[in-house]
């Protein structure tokens, strides 16, 4: 699967680009803040053409840049339980922040909701740009949040790195750590069911391309991460 990452120009956020190859449709992931000329530079350097656009969770941070990527073409995949949140992302910024990015931009925030919305549940399976992409609901860091597996993995991995399918794990889980639960809409008991019932259970070759921050594995994180040995 070819795969491309980049983290946003605020909060380093990562935002995916995945494909089954060069030259084909692509399903783009947590387009962020200041992501679009880097994404329009990785679509024409491997001429893909976007088909989708999927959010793991409403947090500006993962969703600022959604409506100019799907240009009214393309439909924007949330959750149900954060369909909500695209009314008004910056609102949960806080003035503040909102005025301090606008400071490091030299542009006024604005936002609009996409035009083509739609509402993901659990357990649902995507075909989407050649790829199946399931849908899995975690909620904690927000009501909404979700992971979305495929059973590819990325091109060019070593070949020491025994994986045999990915996790776009959003804010759910990084590598060492987990994604906040006391901002609004998070709950750390349903996060802790979160992490007992969805993630817990993933195999070890599970790669984890988490929200922020690098890889890593479920392997890796069942013995390192305190958040899930202390589960």
């Amino acid at each position: 699967m070819l795969t491309v990452s980049f983290p946003a120009a605020a909060f380093g956020t990562n935002c995916y680009v995945l494909a089954p190859g060069r030259g084909q449709e692509c399903v783009v992931v947590d387009p962020g803040i200041g992501v679009e000329e880097q994404l329009r530079e990785v679509l024409r350097e491997l001429d893909l053409k976007p088909t989708a656009v999927l959010l793991t969770h409403g947090h500006a941070d993962h969703v600022y840049s959604v409506t100019p990527v799907c240009g009214g073409r393309i439909g924007a995949y949330i959750h149900e339980d954060d369909r909500y949140r695209l009314k008004d992302p910056l609102g949960g910024l806080g003035s503040g922040l909102v005025a301090m990015l606008e400071q490091q931009f030299g542009t006024k925030a604005s936002w609009t909701e996409p035009e083509d919305v739609r509402e993901l549940t659990d357990a649902q399976s995507l075909e989407l740009a050649g790829l199946r992409i399931g849908v899995r609901h975690a909620p904690g860091h927000t009501e909404g949040s979700v992971m979305f597996s495929l059973d590819q993995v990325p091109d060019g991995l070593p070949d020491e790195v025994e994986v045999s399918s990915s996790l776009l794990a959003g804010d759910v889980l990084f590598a060492g750590s987990i994604g906040r639960t006391d901002l609004p809409g998070g709950d750390d008991e349903a996060m802790q069911r979160s992490l007992r019932d969805v993630v817990l259970p993933l195999p070890d070759t599970t790669l984890v391309l988490p929200g922020h921050g690098p890889a890593t594995t479920i392997a890796r994180e069942r013995v390192t991460n305190p958040y899930l040995t202390n589960l």
